[in-house]
């Protein structure tokens, strides 16, 4: 069973579906991805490939341990970091989406290595480590300039 290859990183990520058991089971019989639920466990910072990229490097040369998954939707073009809930509020830019509470990611499996629209760049190592928004944001902001500015954002 691939799942014994990262069992506690399994079963953080699968914490996150309102069925953890399900979510578990859907991977064991070969689900590419699920969907889960941001804003229970993680949220989620999307931003366009070229420069979710450039900020992951940017983040690797100044922390060479990064401090949590990063997922790219191959098929959007999208790279997605993983925040502490609520950790994007009042943030927005040029290409930026948020995936808190109210929204669902589709989520491979942290053992899957890419074949399939969804891979992990960075996989989730269990520990329940996540992105600090603002480290995230400066490296957006240094690797996309104007790109990436964070602008006010009002809530109902």
């Amino acid at each position: 069973m691939q799942r014994a290859m990262g069992k506690q990183a399994v079963e953080w990520l699968a914490a996150a579906a309102a069925d953890p058991r399900s979510c578990l089971r859907q991977w064991d019989q070969g689900a590419d991805a699920v969907l889960l639920e941001a804003g229970r466990v993680w949220d989620v910072l999307s931003v366009p490939e070229r420069l979710g990229l450039g900020a992951l490097d940017l983040l690797g040369r100044l922390r060479p341990r990064s401090s949590g998954p990063v997922l790219m939707n191959c098929g959007a073009r999208r790279v997605g970091f993983f925040i502490p809930p609520a950790g994007a509020d009042g943030w927005a830019g040029y290409g930026v989406r948020h995936a808190g509470r109210g929204s669902w990611v589709a989520v491979p499996p942290p053992y899957h290595r890419g074949g399939w629209r969804m891979e992990w760049v960075l996989p989730p190592d269990g520990t329940g480590a996540l992105h600090d928004p603002d480290v995230v944001r400066l490296a957006l902001r240094e690797t996309g300039g104007a790109l990436a500015v964070p602008v006010g954002v009002s809530r109902p």
